[in-house]
C-alpha cells in the first residue's frame, strides 16, 4: 500500500514539474562605456534562442527569448515584468547576445534591452538614457535600420548586429535625446546627420566629434530637407579624418553617393 501511495505521489510530482514553466527573471544594469557583446560559448549549443509565440498581431509578431530551455524575463522597476518581445535580433553570429524591445503595447517608445551571455549566464543591459526633451514624442522613432548590420535606437544608440558593439550617440544637449530627425550617414557610415529645428546636427558616433551646422529655415522644410541638403552641401574630411557637411561652392559638382541612408 505504501508503495502504491509513493508511486502516485511521485507521478503527480513529475507531472507538475513538466507542467511548470521554466523561466528566470533578470534585473537590467546600465551599459558600460566601450562595452561589446561578442562572447563565444564555452560549450557547443550554449546560445540564446528566439522563439515565436504569436503572429499576425497588429503590433507585430511576439517572441520569447530563451537560454537553453529557460525563458528570460526582465524586471526593470517601476516598469511591469517583461516576458514578450518584438523582433529580437542577434548581435553576433554565435548568438550569445540579442537586442530586444519589450512588447508592452507602447509602440515605438517601448523600452529596448540587450540580453547577453557572460560566463555562461544571461545578463540584461538597458538601452535607456533619461530625456526631458520638448519634442521627445516626435523624435523617439524606436529602431531605425541604417544598414543590414547597423541600427539606430531612439536617436541615442548605434548597435551593430555582427560584432555586438553598442555606441551611445553624443547628444547635442546631454539632458535630452537629439531633438531632430535622422537624415543619413556620411559615406564612411560614421557620421550621423540630424535635421533639428534650426540646424543640421552632426555626430561621429565612433570618435564623439560633433558639428552643429546652422542652415536657412527653407533648407529644413520637412518635406524637402533631405534633397535640399544633398543638393547644397557636401561632406568634407577634417584634420582627424572625420567627415562633416559644409556648404557647396557655386561650382561644386553634386555627388549624391556621399550620402548614405
Amino acid at each position: 500500500m505504501k508503495t502504491i501511495v509513493f508511486a502516485l505521489f511521485l507521478s503527480v510530482t513529475l507531472f507538475s514539474c513538466k507542467q511548470e514553466k521554466l523561466e528566470n527573471t533578470y534585473t537590467p544594469r546600465v551599459l558600460n562605456v566601450g562595452e561589446s557583446f561578442n562572447e563565444f560559448p564555452k560549450e557547443k549549443g550554449d546560445a540564446l534562442k528566439i522563439v515565436k509565440i504569436d503572429s499576425g498581431r497588429k503590433e507585430g509578431d511576439l517572441f520569447v527569448l530563451k537560454f537553453r530551455d529557460t525563458a528570460i524575463l526582465i524586471l526593470d522597476k517601476p516598469k511591469p515584468l517583461a516576458n514578450r518581445f518584438y523582433q529580437p535580433r542577434f548581435l553576433n553570429t554565435q548568438k550569445t547576445a540579442a537586442l530586444v524591445q519589450v512588447a508592452d503595447g507602447s509602440g515605438l517608445v517601448s523600452p529596448f534591452y540587450i540580453v547577453s551571455l557572460k560566463n555562461e549566464k544571461p545578463e540584461v543591459i538597458k538601452l535607456d538614457r533619461p530625456s526631458a526633451g520638448a519634442n521627445d514624442s516626435k523624435v523617439t522613432a524606436g529602431l531605425q535600420e541604417l544598414s543590414l548590420s547597423t541600427v539606430l535606437i531612439n536617436n541615442d544608440y548605434i548597435v551593430t548586429l555582427i560584432n555586438g558593439k553598442v555606441y551611445p550617440v553624443k547628444r547635442q544637449n546631454e539632458a535630452e535625446r537629439i531633438q531632430g530627425k535622422f537624415l543619413f550617414n556620411s559615406s564612411d557610415k560614421k557620421t550621423l546627420v540630424f535635421a533639428t529645428a534650426n540646424s543640421l546636427y552632426q555626430v561621429n558616433y565612433i570618435t564623439g566629434e560633433t558639428v552643429n551646422l546652422s542652415v536657412p529655415a527653407a533648407t529644413l522644410n520637412p518635406e524637402t530637407v533631405a534633397s535640399n541638403v544633398q543638393q547644397n552641401y557636401h561632406f568634407k574630411e577634417n584634420s582627424k579624418g572625420s567627415l562633416f557637411l559644409e556648404k557647396n561652392d557655386d561650382n561644386k559638382i553634386v555627388d549624391i553617393s556621399e550620402f548614405k541612408k
